[in-house]
């Protein structure tokens, strides 16, 4: 589907040819109504959903990362010690990085790949189709209901608990609803901008202050203390599970990365964007992650924004609040599009400007705000929320999934392939998918009995909770 490009053809600024020019995807001239595998014909007059630049990419895609795992990282290294922790932490990494290779490569096989919804369809026909669409779905909206239970811890820091958590819970889910509203990821890019801006100055803010402060919020204030640093760890197996998972979620916007290609203007720069943007995101976190830990020791706070005490947790948590509207927007976002296009695909409401177009998405996402809500209201604990995402869903989708789908796109190969090569790469994947399978078991286990003992201790966190869960009164 190309063509000749006319004299008046120009590149945009970044590199990228706008959508109605040729790109090597979309290929036709300005102003013809442009077909696309996955939105069917994008029309002048109505919403362009492939109009993401590479540079644009970078930015959603450290945003879909750099949220909510950043602010457990410390936590999960003062349980396994700095030295398992950061091998973990880059094993995690270069993990990521290949599951997010494999993204770019299926969906260029594969152009009518939205989300890994139609990754299942495709592997597995219309009944992992539903599956994957369940599972998909309530893995984001899992990892909503997190970013609105760290957006509340926010407004209890910054309000020093001005009122009842569920308040804040309930107004964070509306302001994630408001933004999320917004119908394509072109547009959302500029939020990315300023969530991406706002989590790292905040996670920077408390990394300076925990490193010139005397000693962490959390320690004793007067006499003699212990950081208690281990160089390595000696948590229990449960222990060392669920800070495994957390390491998983720093990485696990990896589903949310066919749902970015898609949207681009030229999808065959996605995995120039994907590999810039893990670079930027591993080395930010393994310089957050061991210098807060090394000040902190034992005292490090999960959220790590609360571990410099209480002038600096609210001026952090201050800092923080955009970045973790940004997730929410950006994850809730994106199963209300593919519930939208599930119900709207073959239709012409679905690129156009209709009374139905907006009824029916405005549904799909307010359905998915009203389920985040209740999860963020009945399991408030953020570290253990955490690993139960990391473990239950990131594992699948990051790790079982994208060593799956290169065994699928490369199985025929063994009968004409006997290289070291693909023999290595095949042996590879098949371990990423059992490893997989393990540590969705032991996470799950894990980040579960956290949850319970957390509902079991004495003043523990409870469903639909007026208490304070920032710790600041």
């Amino acid at each position: 589907m190309s063509h000749t490009p006319t004299k008046d053809s120009k590149r945009s600024s970044n590199g990228d040819l706008p959508l109605g020019e040729l790109d090597g995807e979309v290929g036709h001239a300005v102003g013809v109504t442009t077909h696309d595998e996955v939105f069917g014909d994008i029309k002048e007059d109505g919403p362009n959903y492939r109009n993401v630049g590479w540079l644009g990419a970078v930015v959603l895609l450290l945003k879909s990362q750099i949220g909510l795992g950043v602010l457990s990282l410390p936590f999960a290294l003062s349980t396994l010690g700095i030295v398992p922790g950061v091998l973990c932490l880059v094993a995690v990494a270069a993990i990521m990085t290949w599951s997010g290779y494999c993204v770019g490569v299926f969906k260029l096989k594969h152009r009518e790949v939205y989300s890994v919804v139609d990754v299942g369809e495709i592997m597995f026909g219309k009944v992992g189709r539903e599956v994957f669409a369940a599972i998909y779905c309530i893995f984001m909206i899992f990892v909503v209901g997190s970013a609105v239970v760290g957006a509340s811890i926010g407004l209890n820091a910054v309000s020093v608990h001005g009122t009842c958590t569920a308040v804040f819970v309930a107004v964070s889910a509306v302001v994630g609803f408001i933004l999320a509203s917004i119908r394509t990821l072109g547009n959302i890019s500029w939020l990315g901008w300023v969530g991406l801006f706002s989590i790292v100055s905040a996670i920077l803010t408390v990394t300076v202050a925990v490193g010139v402060q005397d000693r962490p919020a959390l320690a004793p204030q007067t006499g003699e203390w212990d950081r208690d640093f281990h160089v390595i760890g000696h948590p229990t197996f449960l222990q060392a599970s669920s800070a495994i998972s957390s390491l998983i979620l720093a990485y696990a916007g990896v589903p949310t990365y066919f749902s970015i290609a898609a949207e681009m203007r030229d999808p065959r720069l996605f995995n120039r964007a994907m590999f810039i943007s893990n670079a930027i995101i591993t080395s930010i976190y393994i310089a957050i992650g061991t210098v807060v830990y090394y000040y902190c020791g034992q005292y490090v706070a999960s959220p790590a924004l609360g571990s410099a005490g209480a002038l600096m947790k609210r001026i952090c948590y201050g800092l923080a609040l955009p970045g973790l509207y940004v997730t929410v927007t950006i994850y809730l976002h994106l199963p209300a599009k593919y519930i939208f296009l599930r119900l709207m695909k073959g239709t012409r409401h679905l690129t156009s400007n209709s009374v139905i177009h907006w009824v029916v998405w405005l549904g799909s996402v307010f359905t998915c705000t009203i389920i985040a809500y209740i999860i963020a209201s009945a399991i408030p604990v953020f570290g253990s929320l955490v690993g139960l995402i990391g473990a239950l869903f990131g594992t699948f989708f990051c790790i079982m999934l994208m060593g799956a789908m290169w065994l699928f796109d490369n199985k025929d190969r063994r009968h004409t392939d006997s290289s070291f090569g693909y023999r290595a790469l095949f042996a590879m994947n098949v371990f990423l998918v059992v490893l997989a399978a393990y540590l969705m078991i032991s996470g799950t286990w894990g980040a579960v009995q956290d949850i319970i003992d957390s509902y079991n201790a004495d003043g523990g966190q409870s469903v639909w909770s007026c208490k304070d869960n920032s710790n600041s009164v």
